[in-house]
């Protein structure tokens, strides 16, 4: 089997496609999440604790050169090392939020996924159990 023909037949199994979708909607989906929480979650937590907004809380690990303004970006893009616990935060409650909803489509999923239960054996054949009565009325 030459190398095309068997990168085709693993590639068009229905695993393989059905992970390529999956993908392909989870990576969509994360920007619908992380639009969520940095534009709707975020900004009402930050409201709601006092006006604070936690993705400028950083601490600067180098002196900030004068004249820099004190966001994470101006200090960035200044050129000094920061430790950014706010975005951190920011990220982590992303993460929570986006997997809790996968937990909670998996769960759905696999719920109306559930087997039911197999059907019962098919009767005997009535042949088949004239031959058992047989066996059994010999065995006595």
């Amino acid at each position: 089997m030459g190398f095309a023909s068997e990168f085709k037949q693993f590639a068009l199994k229905g695993n393989v496609m059905d992970l390529a979708v999956g993908v392909i909607i989870g990576a969509a989906f994360g920007k619908i999440v992380d639009s969520a929480v940095n534009d709707l979650v975020m900004p009402v937590v930050g409201r709601a604790l006092g006006n604070i907004d936690f993705a400028n809380f950083f601490v600067a690990l180098a002196a900030v050169p004068p004249g820099v303004p004190n966001t994470l970006e101006a200090v960035r893009k200044a050129g000094v090392p920061v430790f950014a616990w706010g975005n951190f935060v920011t990220v982590a409650l992303n993460f929570a939020i986006l997997a809790f909803i996968i937990f909670v489509m998996v769960k759905q999923i696999n719920r109306l996924k559930r087997e039911e239960p197999p059907a019962p054996p098919p009767p005997t054949p009535e042949d088949v159990q004239l031959l058992r009565e047989i066996r059994d009325s010999l065995r006595k």
